[in-house]
Formats: structure tokens, C-alpha cells, sequence
């Protein structure tokens, strides 16, 4: 399990990748049915579930749950809950339901990046059992988000078709498009 400390609010992130996940048509539904459901079944499903093929490094996920975190600190949410808006955070747009769409799970993801943000009140071992009874799949090493990165599609996202070809070899073009992705999270909320 990674974690990621910050100094708003006392905040920890808790992040695992699950890859591969088996039934993500089911986390989505029980994601759906949770939203209209009690406080405890939402609870259970209080997590960002990121589509870990838009993932291009631990910093580019780092980078989008820092400017949630910032973002709820300053009362300005622009989804409902802190965990959509690191998918909010993660699209290059500002349309929200594209965000959710793109980068949340769906019927087809086959790697799933499970985060939560709590205080640092929460035990890790707690978090972490949370995650596995959530989602059927096999957990690894952060080491391996590479290679579950879906490089021509997070291009296709960030619109850089014509200028990771001029980057020569593939580890120069992972390493720029690496940088685009983390750049336009971070200036996200400047922008605006």
C-alpha cells in the first residue's frame, strides 16, 4: 500500500493497485446503489476508484490527490465528495462527467487505483482490508503501474499526438507525455 502525507488538515492518502480486477461492472453498480443507500453502505465505497491505465507515475496520482485535498481545504469542491474530485483533478477538461467517466471505473477497466483520503487518525491495516473487501482483484507494487499504463490513450487525452513522435525513443516519450499529464493536473486549478 502507498501513502502520500500532506499538511492540510492532517491529511493521509492511502493508495493500492489492483491489477488484474475481476467484475468492475459490479464495483461501478455497487458505486451507483450507494450513492441513494444509508451512510454505512457509503461508507464502504468511500474511495477514488482511478482507472490505472490513465496513470502515468506515482507523482501524476500524487499530484491529482494534492489538489483535492487543496481544493476541499479551501471549501471550493467542484464534484461532490473529495475522491471524485481527484478524477476531476486527473482530466484535462473541466467537464466533470467526462472526468468521472474517463478516469473512474467502468465495465472494461482491468487495473483499478483505490484511494482514500482520511486523517492520520486511520489505521493503514483498517484502510487497506476496506479496499480489498471492495474490489476483487489482485493487489501489486506501485512498481508495476508501467505496465498497466495505457500510453496512446492518456496522448490521446492530453491531446499530444504530434509531439510525443518527436520525441524519439519510447522511454523520452513516456517520460515527456509523464510530464504534460503531472504539468496539467498541477495547473488545473490556475487555470481556471
Amino acid at each position: 500500500m502507498e501513502s502520500f502525507r500532506f499538511n492540510h488538515n492532517d491529511n493521509v492518502a492511502y493508495a493500492l493497485l489492483f491489477s488484474p480486477v475481476n467484475d468492475p461492472g459490479k464495483i461501478k453498480q455497487r458505486i451507483i446503489d450507494a450513492a441513494k443507500a444509508d451512510d454505512q453502505d457509503r461508507d464502504a465505497v468511500n474511495f477514488s476508484f482511478i482507472e490505472a491505465s490513465l496513470i502515468t507515475s506515482r507523482l501524476h496520482l500524487e499530484t491529482a490527490i494534492h489538489q483535492a485535498i487543496i481544493v476541499e481545504s479551501q471549501g471550493s469542491l467542484r464534484t461532490k465528495t473529495i475522491h471524485s474530485e481527484i478524477l476531476f483533478a486527473l482530466n484535462p477538461t473541466n467537464n466533470i462527467t467526462e472526468a468521472i467517466r474517463r478516469y473512474g471505473v467502468s465495465e472494461t477497466s482491468k487495473s483499478l487505483i483505490v484511494v482514500q483520503i482520511t486523517d492520520s487518525s486511520a489505521s493503514a491495516s483498517d484502510v487497506e482490508t476496506k479496499m480489498k473487501a471492495v474490489v476483487d482483484g489482485v493487489v501489486v507494487s506501485f512498481r508495476e503501474l508501467a505496465t498497466v499504463t495505457d500510453w496512446d490513450r492518456v496522448k490521446k487525452y492530453l491531446k499530444l499526438d504530434k509531439e510525443a513522435k518527436e520525441k524519439g525513443d519510447l522511454a523520452r516519450t513516456q517520460a515527456f507525455i509523464d510530464s504534460v499529464a503531472i504539468s496539467s493536473v498541477a495547473m488545473k486549478s490556475v487555470m481556471q
